[in-house]
């Protein structure tokens, strides 16, 4: 088996949900050995890790821990910030992602695949690339959740979105 590039980088998860955070140490872990992985089940200690460590990428819960004001901080420190969200998986929430400069959301239901995701992001830092890739990977999953048209819910956006990034079928 190859080496993951997430291997020997070093991770925040945030998330108010112990066994969220139990999962993503176990997926990491499980395919990079020699990674950093610390965890926040706060907002304020979150904030104080991200003020007083350096990370390859944080992985943040949307609701609980205040992860839109975290990502905020993080993006500010020029943090790479994955997105993650069961209560908040919605279009609106993936906006705000994107426009906040997140660089993927997941839903938590797939936890258990979140590796590739992680690793797309580790392997481009380029945004949009970054995107395209979350998108194709999730694009039947958000139609089941959303519905066949979702990306009308703000056709504006997301029509720019699909220009920006190439991607979504509009």
């Amino acid at each position: 088996m190859a080496k993951s590039i997430l291997d020997g980088k070093r991770f925040l998860a945030v998330d108010d949900e112990p066994d969220v955070l139990e999962v993503l140490e176990e997926e990491i872990l499980g395919v990079a050995p020699n990674a950093l992985l610390d965890k926040a089940t706060s907002y304020q200690e979150a904030t104080n890790l991200i003020k007083s460590r350096h990370y390859d990428l944080v992985i943040l819960d949307i609701m609980g821990v205040r992860g839109f004001d975290l990502l905020d901080l993080a993006v500010n420190r020029n943090l790479s910030v994955a997105m993650l969200t069961a209560h908040s998986l919605n279009p609106e929430s993936l906006k705000r992602s994107f426009e906040m400069k997140a660089r993927t959301y997941l839903p938590k239901d797939k936890l258990g695949e979140i590796v590739p995701f992680l690793e797309d992001v580790l392997e481009d830092n380029d945004i949009p690339s970054g995107w395209i890739k979350t998108m194709k990977r999730l694009d039947d999953y958000f139609d089941k959740c959303w519905g066949k048209n979702w990306e009308m819910s703000d056709a504006k956006f997301f029509q720019n979105f699909d220009k920006n990034i190439g991607h979504l079928k509009l």
